[in-house]
């Protein structure tokens, strides 16, 4: 198996943006996780990012988006028992269960989901708050004293 560092495409959240994070934990997959439903992250702006999931044939009460911690979670669930008449030739849309989990990155708010041709959005802001954002600090100029004086008590007596 071949493993690959992802580190220096990661430079860019050195100290301020830790969305790298949301991006690591979602593309890890283990053993009881599959690739179902697809999705995609996106940044839509400097401080405002989409998760987009492919949900066809789930309603909206069947679907449920939570936040606990800073963990999103984005379940579905359909309740479908196989109605009388159906035979399908071909059964290729999934109406399997599936569970999502997104770790947030710190300063991450969930401002809302949407559901719209079988895609959910769910849209997410970077909220940091202003002491944590950067500030310019000005430097001054050098017309002051630079140094102390030193008076030697010893050679003025």
């Amino acid at each position: 198996m071949r493993t690959f560092d992802l580190t220096p495409l990661h430079r860019f959240a050195i100290g301020f943006d830790n969305v790298s994070r949301l991006l690591d934990t979602a593309s890890r997959l283990d053993e009881q996780t599959t690739a179902y439903p697809p999705y995609n992250i996106e940044k839509v702006s400097d401080d405002d990012y989409r998760i987009t999931m492919a949900v066809a044939g789930f309603a909206p009460e069947h679907l449920d988006v939570t936040v606990h911690d800073s963990t999103l979670i984005i379940s579905g669930r359909q309740e479908r028992a196989g109605e009388e008449g159906e035979r399908f030739l071909h059964r290729g849309i999934a109406t399997r269960a599936f569970e999502r989990k997104f770790e947030l990155a710190d300063h991450i708010k969930v401002r809302g989901a949407s559901i719209e041709n079988g895609l959910l959005h769910v849209n997410l802001e970077r909220q940091v708050p202003e002491e944590k954002k950067p500030r310019r600090i000005e430097i001054a100029s050098g017309t002051g004293p630079t140094a102390l004086e030193h008076k030697d008590e010893a050679a003025a007596a």
